[in-house]
């Protein structure tokens, strides 16, 4: 990361969207492989058989089997693609720009120099509120808005920003200079996720 700033600019936080989008693949985490074990045994018991008796005991391996690769499949097809979706998001805030990445096989950056920020707007759901997160919007004029989704602690991430803003050199236009780019072996050591201050 360092070597990707350009002269005079730091890094004041790093965080990931807020994980409340994690709660139904979490839930679906414990409840698959309960499901599958109550399924299981209930199968093991012979209720199978009962309720179609079609279904021979010799069914019962079979039928255990489809149960595990079921709790399987929502883990995998599920849970684990959502998780690593947040796990690849991340909102970096610099003393010069704001960086929302997304993606870690095909990457997408959304990437605003504080120089051009005209306005921040901070939009809150009932339970976005309850939880401190929020949807900031950055406008850059020429009607732009780039939108940062769930950003924990939106109100501190607002003022961190606000303060960078208010912090550019006078008279400078930091929309002109150019930002580098840098991956994510390049993060700065020191960085803590969460709203940390810095500088």
């Amino acid at each position: 990361m360092r070597k990707g700033l350009v002269p005079g600019e730091q890094v004041i936080t790093i965080t990931r969207p807020q994980p409340r989008k994690l709660t139904g693949p979490a839930a679906a985490f414990i409840a698959a492989p309960a499901a599958a074990a109550f399924a299981s045994a209930w199968t093991l018991r012979g209720e199978a058989s009962r309720l179609v008796p079609a279904l021979s005991a010799d069914w019962a391996p079979w039928m255990v089997l489809a149960c595990v690769l079921a709790a399987a499949w929502i883990w995998l097809a599920y849970c684990l693609p959502r998780l690593l979706r947040w796990q690849a998001t991340r909102y970096i805030l610099t003393s010069r720009r704001v960086v929302a990445r997304y993606g870690m096989m095909r990457r997408r950056d959304e990437q605003v120099n504080l120089g051009s920020v005209r306005n921040v707007t901070v939009h809150q759901s009932l339970v976005q509120r309850i939880l401190r997160s929020g949807n900031i919007s950055l406008e850059t004029g020429y009607q732009s808005v780039v939108t940062i989704q769930d950003v924990p602690e939106a109100a501190r991430f607002r003022d961190f920003l606000l303060d960078a803003v208010a912090e550019l050199p006078a008279g400078r236009d930091s929309a002109a200079d150019e930002l580098p780019d840098y991956g994510d072996d390049e993060l700065p050591w020191e960085l803590r996720e969460g709203g940390h201050d810095e500088r």
